[in-house]
Order: C-alpha cells, then sequence, then structure tokens
C-alpha cells in the first residue's frame, strides 16, 4: 500500500502585518497633511501665518477670514457658479457618455474600433493645442462668457475618457441577462434602463466624480472663456486674493476649505459605490 505523504503549508506569522499597518498610517498622514495645513492656516492670524519656523496649532483660531471670504468677497458667487457649472456639464456628459458607451459595448457595425480610438483624440491633445479653436467658437456662437459656453467646453473635454470608461464597464455585464430581457418582451432601451444601468452603478458613480472633480477644479478655460464676475468660478475667485504685491493666505485658505467641501461630501456620500462586484452573482440562479 502506498503511503500519502502531505506537504506542509507554510504558515503566516503575521510578522509583515506591523509593517502594513505602519505604511498605511503613513500613507493617511501623507495624504492628509496638505487638508489640515489648509484648514489650521484658514483660522490663523496674519502674523501666525508668516512666522518662521511655522507655527503649527493657532495660538488664537480666528473666523475672520471666513468672514472675509463669505461677505467681503465674491466666492459665494463664484461658488454658484462652479455648482450650475459642474452639474451641468456633468449631467450632460453622462447623458452622453452612457448611450455612446452602449453603443460600442453591445453592436458591431463598420469602423468601430477607429470610432473609439478617434474618441480619445480630444483627450490626447494638450490644452494650448486646443484652446484658441474652442474660443474662436465660442466667439462665433456668442457663447463667450456664458454658463452654457463653459458646460459645453467641460463636457468636451471629460466625454472621452468617460465614454471608455463606461464602455469597459458595460463589456463586462454579462450579455445573456440582456437578451433574457429582450426574450421577454424588452426594449433595447428598456434593457439599458432597467438591466445594464442598475448593474452599471458603480462606473456610473466613478464617471460621475471624475467629471464633476474635473470641471470643479478646472483653470484655465475659466479663465480665458469666463472673463466676467456673473460667470467666473471657484478656481478664478481663489486667484484674486493675490495681487502684485501682496496675497491674503488666510482668506485663500478659507476659500480653499469652501472649495474642497462639495468634493469631499460627494466622495464620502458616494464611496460604497465604487464597490464593483454588483454583477457577480446575477447570473447565478
Amino acid at each position: 500500500m502506498s503511503s500519502l505523504t502531505t506537504t506542509d503549508t507554510p504558515t503566516r506569522t503575521g510578522l509583515g502585518m506591523p509593517f502594513i499597518i505602519v505604511g498605511a498610517i503613513v500613507l493617511v498622514l501623507v495624504c492628509l497633511f496638505p487638508f489640515a495645513w489648509m484648514a489650521l492656516s484658514s483660522v490663523k492670524t496674519l502674523g501666525e501665518l508668516y512666522t518662521v519656523p511655522p507655527i503649527w496649532w493657532p495660538a488664537s483660531p480666528t473666523w475672520e477670514n471666513y468672514r472675509t471670504v463669505l461677505f467681503e468677497s465674491n466666492i459665494p458667487r463664484y461658488f454658484l457658479n462652479s455648482v450650475i457649472i459642474s452639474v451641468g456639464s456633468t449631467g450632460l456628459a453622462l447623458i452622453l457618455a452612457i448611450f455612446a458607451s452602449y453603443g460600442f459595448a453591445r453592436f458591431n457595425f463598420r469602423g468601430k474600433s477607429w470610432l473609439q480610438s478617434f474618441v480619445l483624440i480630444g483627450q490626447l491633445l494638450p490644452t494650448a493645442a486646443i484652446i484658441v479653436p474652442l474660443f474662436i467658437t465660442l466667439r462665433v456662437l456668442g457663447l463667450v462668457n456664458t454658463f452654457w459656453g463653459l458646460i459645453l467646453v467641460y463636457m468636451i473635454i471629460t466625454l472621452p475618457l468617460s465614454v471608455w470608461m463606461l464602455t469597459s464597464y458595460f463589456k463586462a455585464i454579462p450579455v445573456e441577462l440582456e437578451e433574457a430581457a429582450i426574450i421577454d418582451g424588452a426594449s433595447r432601451l428598456g434593457v439599458l434602463f432597467r438591466i445594464t444601468l442598475p448593474l452599471s452603478l458603480p462606473g456610473i458613480v466613478a464617471v460621475l466624480v471624475y467629471a464633476f472633480v474635473t470641471t470643479w477644479n478646472e483653470f484655465i478655460f475659466a479663465l480665458c472663456f469666463a472673463t466676467d464676475s456673473s460667470v467666473k468660478t471657484l478656481p478664478i475667485g481663489l486667484a484674486e486674493f493675490s495681487t502684485e504685491f501682496n496675497t491674503d493666505w488666510g482668506a485663500v485658505m478659507a476659500a480653499s476649505v469652501v472649495m474642497t467641501v462639495p468634493i469631499a461630501i460627494l466622495f464620502f456620500s458616494m464611496q460604497k459605490l465604487f464597490v464593483g462586484g454588483l454583477t457577480a452573482g446575477a447570473t447565478k440562479g
């Protein structure tokens, strides 16, 4: 009789866990340090901001910088402008990306691969190469210094990558689910809205966050296409605290905190939807 030989499987000693924890803590501290410094600087006095060596914790925190930002500047107006433009461009880019991505993921047609590559051309071009043609186009259309002008520009710069991200996500959804729905009498649009989109929620959220953050933080296009205070966005408003001879760093930090809060809320409210795998058990049963 042949004897059974057992092989000893290596056991985890757990020695690597402390290093992983320490590395994770260091990484978190490095990432959070700029935000902590920004928040602390926003409640410092002018003397504390220019002290060398720097004062880490303000001796007498003040809300004067926030009062200057909220009541003595155009930041509230710029905040509203940024909300209108970012929401409008993100919504428009998301709608177009959903239909374009579904077409690329589910239909075969002549020139499909060429068109998919062509979509990214706008994303690959540098800003300096497209800013002049865009300005001329907006001027001809009468959209300079308008919300619609910036909404269309931001839609153009966020749409290519949004299409590629959603196309990859739609391809990962089993086609059998859609075929079963079509057999049951659902139309293509019904399949898209009832089957594909709910299963693609993490991908849609990723595209939404990417497009919103990109438009919210964009500076160059807003600087060139929005010269009127009624259309300027928050990044342009931050630059207005700097003059030729002086910079009000306390107000800059306070305005930066105001600008960061919506992005933080967006991430914290949607972080659970970034987890993939909603379709892992869709074909089981």
